[in-house]
């Protein structure tokens, strides 16, 4: 792993001025009272494991400091699995992961943090806990003693599923091959922990504990032997039969009363001491123990020798299967399809305060800003849970800075009763994007598209057959769950009860993949209107869709979800409406999540960058005048939401999706480029189950990836070797998310090679065959266009509505493929260098800056021309706060021939404003000539009007230090583009009120 370290004396004096700064700053602070969130300027996320520790992290706070960010973004670092690499498998909340560091080296963290003036946000994971192995204490109690265990409450398990046999247990698919196979092959031992007084069961890494009550048929087996051995009346035989009884007597798992429970609880532990004492105090004791093990862990081969442990594990809370067979009678909820990741009941307060303890102490400590919500559409009742957290933090000191990361689709806002600042900016993230996507060019790319495929693609029926796909596949067991719920209400009244339980699972999966957002927030408290309207339209749908001859159970299921059904009834059947309407939400958002970005957008490609979480690829670019809309919503109902364009969950890095954005400008030179590379590659393809592989669809979107991530420059041989080996496992990842001729349950090893070994040929074609002498030229405009792009899409996320993100490295260009590649280490020492050098210019005259900024231009495939941007707007940003977090969005006019080529607004509030010109659609401004998108050979007549200019204000370039002067027509103020785009390719404007 490169270093963390950052030894650089310029950035190391930039940051010691920082510090002062902020130790000017919290003593500021420290006379008011802590009570309102410290809102951040900017975030900066960091990947924590055990390859990037609380030690490291401290090491980079100085070039974070200097780079001008407010608060490190932290990663989830509670403790979790062993080994984990992105920290969401929590198995205690309590804790700091060992594997990231000490306590101590945390502190030491944060005291660093505060010297240089910034705090922290943590990423925080309510939904779920990681699970199986052997770590998690609350599960691994849940497994031994079932629906009596302390911690049976913890976790959203079915305890009563329609399998008969799987009432009163957990189902657990972690065998690698079917029951009866591992069972015979000698996979499942049984073992006891001779200190602990506990038999266990385990599989690998796997550990199973045995329910109490069921030691006797191991302690208790072939007792005649024992018996005979030590005779009838020893006082030790009878003690050790004394104890095999008090197992036997105790408190069944299904026992109801609360007194039971607590009496098993404790008896269970009492006896086990007694059982370690027996067998550490007499060899006879243990010997017969061990010679019992023997027996139950049976004989390879011998499938009778392994009927006692059979016959163990049937008595058990929990039911071991096959993984691959066994998703349609899953009875807990889990994150997704994540079989090690079970689903939490937040709405429990035993839950929360059993889950909250570190956090809330952290944030009493004020080492903790804010707190980024995990996945809240999986909880029972977010509004809830955020009212109950806010509420919380307040009462140990100060409210936090919450932002939620909840996917919104088109057109859906944020509900206004949440007490949170915000997303954590996915919406943002796809309306940036489409901003520089060319809207007219969707009907020519949906042609080009159709016709290289040799089919049309519906995306509307594909994202309903997907969705029903995962409910068939991967979330079957979820479904079951709530089926049988819905068929206990219809049960309850005679006028519903005819309805099958087939019936009922049939509709409510119809109207789960007709459901247009990702899941409703219907709570005890109320039933908005947005709410009621999503159902209406989803339930229409289905009714439309269905092939059922009697479609009344869609008005049953209606009533049901709208709570309308409940009216006039019982308490018990208004509860269990209630109950079915909100779990109910809770399926239909994996669901949207596992059949829109993690199937469809794997499967239709006619633009990739459009495929991105929260994104949808029906929406073909965004105009100017809507994305204007959207962020004048944003300044006055969400101005503290994040701003983001690459996070860890991001499809693609926000460069590589910049780089894509450009084929919507050049449709026609795409096709001619498509039409030459099938051709020229047509024989690398291999004939799989009778079909060319890789597909039409398939060799589409390898096209569009090579030239989204295709390392910058001339990339030498080690470069481009670890890029072909990254781009080999993304294929295989991305065929698998797809599903189509292969996948995850069922990979298809001969049609994965055929696609690997095509992009293997592509990347290494000899220099100068006919794909490489086309395609390169063609990779290389579409980079350099990127390049624009994203300087533009940098400069927009830094100065609208928002908090900035910035995902760990993309200061610089990145080109990361989904996780886990976007995980790989970052070198900060590089940065580091490279940030002092701007810094160093940065302090010249204006005149020499100006000339240094324009040089960076001719270099620009190093990435400091993203660095100057991001620095100089985070420093603005530091300067001048209030029009950042509290200005308003004003959308300038653009006048001139290369109006549509440029997006212009400013920030403002008193007398100050910040102007930002981000241009668009360069292949067009450009043409053909490999040039700079600089002066009046480019712009040449093109405006921005400034309508709040009055005499006394003074303007600045912030890249190049150039002062520049409006100038006046009779319709009012304006600025030449080509003055304010000498230089550099993006404008940020200064503007202040230096005489009244």
């Amino acid at each position: 792993m490169k270093s963390h370290g950052n030894e650089n004396p310029f950035v190391e004096k930039i940051a010691a001025k920082r510090t002062k700064a902020g130790q000017a700053a919290s003593r500021k602070i420290a006379k008011l009272q802590n009570t309102e969130p410290r809102i951040p300027l900017s975030t900066y996320r960091l990947q924590f494991n055990g390859d990037f520790t609380f030690n490291q992290a401290r090491e980079i706070v100085p070039y974070l400091s200097a780079l001008g960010v407010t608060h490190l973004y932290a990663s989830p670092y509670l403790k979790a699995r062993p080994g984990s690499r992105h920290g969401y498998d929590i198995i205690d909340h309590n804790t700091l992961n060992p594997e990231i560091g000490t306590y101590e080296e945390f502190e030491r963290l944060c005291t660093t943090l505060a010297e240089h003036g910034m705090g922290q946000v943590l990423d925080v994971v309510p939904n779920h806990m990681g699970v199986q192995g052997g770590d998690n204490a609350w599960w691994l109690d849940v497994l031994e003693n079932g629906q009596t265990a302390a911690h049976a409450g913890f976790f959203d398990i079915d305890w009563a599923p329609v399998k008969a046999k799987l009432r009163g247990k957990v189902l657990l698919p972690v065998l690698g091959n079917h029951y009866g196979a591992v069972l015979d092959n000698g996979e499942l031992q049984l073992r006891f922990d001779a200190e602990r007084g506990e038999f266990g069961i385990y599989y690998f890494e796997h550990h199973f504990p045995v329910d109490p009550s069921e030691y006797p048929q191991v302690l208790a087996y072939r007792m005649d032997v024992l018996s005979m051995r030590l005779g009838h009346d020893n006082p030790v035989l009878m003690e050790y039969q004394s104890l095999i009884t008090a197992f036997r007597n105790l408190p069944p798992r299904d026992e109801d009363l609360a007194e039971r429970q607590l009496e098993r609880r404790r008896d269970k532990e009492v006896h086990k001491r007694h059982l370690a004492g027996l067998v550490e105090q007499y060899a006879d004791i243990a010997g017969f123990v061990e010679q019992n093990l023997l027996i139950f862990n049976g004989t390879a081969g011998n499938s009778a020798s392994f009927d006692p442990l059979h016959l163990l594990i049937e008595a058990q809370a929990y039911r071991l299967a096959f993984w691959r067979v066994a998703s349609d009678e899953i009875n807990y909820r889990r994150f997704f399809d994540i079989n090690d990741l079970a689903g939490l009941r937040m709405e429990n307060d035993e839950v929360f305060d059993a889950t909250h303890q570190l956090l809330l102490r952290l944030v009493r400590e004020g080492k903790l800003d804010g707190l980024r919500l995990d996945h809240p559409d999986g909880l029972y009742d977010p509004e809830a849970y955020f009212c109950k957290l806010e509420a919380q933090c307040k009462g140990v000191g100060r409210a936090p800075y919450l932002v939620v990361e909840k996917i919104l689709a088109v057109n859906e806002a944020l509900r206004k009763s949440w007490p949170v600042h915000g997303t954590t900016g996915y919406e943002f993230t796809n309306l940036l994007n489409g901003l520089f996507v060319a809207t007219g060019a969707a009907k020519r790319m949906e042609r080009l598209y159709n016709n290289f495929i040799g089919a049309h693609v519906d995306f509307d029926d594909l994202l309903y057959r997907s969705k029903k796909l995962i409910m068939e596949t991967a979330l079957a067991g979820e479904l079951n769950v709530l089926a049988n719920l819905l068929s206990k209400i219809a049960e309850a009244d005679r006028r519903t009860c005819d309805y099958t339980l087939n019936g009922l699972r049939t509709a409510l999966a119809e109207i789960v993949a007709c459901f247009r957002v990702y899941r409703g927030y219907i709570s005890v408290r109320d039933v908005v209107a947005e709410d009621r309207h999503n159902i209406e339209q989803a339930v229409a749908m289905a009714k439309r869709r269905s092939t059922a001859a009697d479609t009344s159970i869609f008005d049953f299921l209606r009533g049901v979800l709208t709570l309308a059904a409940a009216k006039g009834k019982n308490p018990e059947y208004h509860r269990q409406v209630l109950v079915f309407a909100m779990k109910f939400q809770q399926f239909t958002s994996p669901v949207m999540a596992k059949g829109l970005e993690d199937t469809s957008a794997y499967i239709y490609h006619r633009l990739l960058s459009l495929n991105e979480v929260g994104g949808d690829p029906r929406r073909f670019g965004v105009t100017r005048s809507a994305f204007h809309r959207a962020n004048q919503a944003r300044a006055e109902h969400a101005p503290h939401s994040m701003s983001t364009t690459s996070t860890h969950d991001t499809k693609r890095s926000e460069d590589a999706r910049a780089r894509l954005n450009v084929l919507s400008e050049i449709p026609a030179a795409w096709r001619l480029a498509l039409k030459h590379w099938s051709r020229a590659n047509g024989n690398l393809k291999r004939v799989v189950d009778g079909m060319q592989a890789p597909t039409r669809n398939d060799e589409y979107f390898i096209y569009q990836t090579l030239l989204g991530f295709w390392p910058s420059g001339d990339a030498g041989s080690d470069e481009m070797a670890r890029f072909n080996s990254r781009i080999k496992e993304y294929l295989i990842k991305a065929l698998r998310e797809a599903k189509v001729y292969t996948s995850w349950i069922n990979p298809n090893a001969a049609y994965e090679d055929a696609v690997t070994a095509f992009a293997d040929a592509l990347i290494n074609a000899p220099a100068n065959g006919a794909f490489p002498t086309n395609f390169r030229p063609f990779q290389r405009r579409v980079a350099r266009l990127g390049m624009f792009n994203s300087l533009s899409q940098t400069l927009i996320k830094f100065t609208a509505p928002g908090v900035p993100d910035i995902y760990q490295g993309c200061e610089l260009w990145d080109f990361s493929l989904v996780d886990p590649d976007n995980r790989r280490p970052v070198d900060f020492v590089r940065r580091g260098t490279l940030l002092a050098a701007l810094q160093t210019l940065g302090a010249q005259p204006a005149q020499q800056r100006g000339a240094g900024v324009r040089e960076l231009c001719d270099t620009m495939e190093d990435g400091r021309v993203k660095l100057l941007v991001v620095r100089s707007a985070l420093a603005l940003r530091e300067r001048w706060p209030e029009v950042f977090q509290q200005g308003k969005y004003l959308p300038l006019a653009v006048k001139g021939e290369k109006a549509d080529h440029l997006c212009a607004y400013a920030r403002f509030t008193g007398g100050r404003a910040v102007i930002s010109l981000a241009p668009r659609f360069f292949a067009r401004l450009l043409g053909e000539v490999d040039s700079l998108p600089l002066g009046e050979a480019v712009w040449a007549n093109t405006t921005v009007e400034i309508p709040f200019h009055r005499l006394g204000w003074q303007y600045n370039c912030v890249f190049s230090g150039k002062e520049l002067g409006p100038c006046q027509q009779q319709s009012g103020w304006f600025l030449p583009v080509a003055r304010v785009l000498a230089a550099f390719p993006v404008g940020l404007i200064a503007g202040e009120r230096v005489q009244s």
